[in-house]
């Protein structure tokens, strides 16, 4: 079976899309969050990238064809704006980080 037509990939991609979606449809109102609706929020979005990171290690561990070009796919758009994943994830750490540092301001 190869990497993509397992269930349990397809399950777990397939929530983290809607996940993501969903998180990025709720962000468009940040600004209006009480501290307590932001805490909420930079919770979600550090679990989400979490989930993405273990998620995209298992596509670079996969022996699978599909799976490693996913990976070189990546890679490739992420060097067209000079950026690699692990960078990528740091950013959205950083990010995340000066959200929190600024809940009390």
């Amino acid at each position: 079976m190869s990497f993509f037509e397992s269930e349990i990939v397809q399950e777990e991609a397939k929530k983290l899309f809607t996940d993501y979606q969903n998180l990025m449809k709720l962000g468009s109102d940040y600004g209006k969050f009480d501290r307590e609706g932001k805490v909420m929020f930079i919770d979600s979005m550090e679990s989400l990238m979490e989930r993405y990171k273990v998620f995209m290690k298992r596509f670079e561990l996969s022996e699978d064809f599909q799976a490693k070009m996913t990976v070189e796919q990546l890679k490739t758009q992420l060097g067209q704006f000079g950026i690699t994943p692990d960078q990528m994830f740091e950013q959205m750490n950083k990010t995340l980080e000066r959200m929190k540092s600024e809940l009390d301001k």
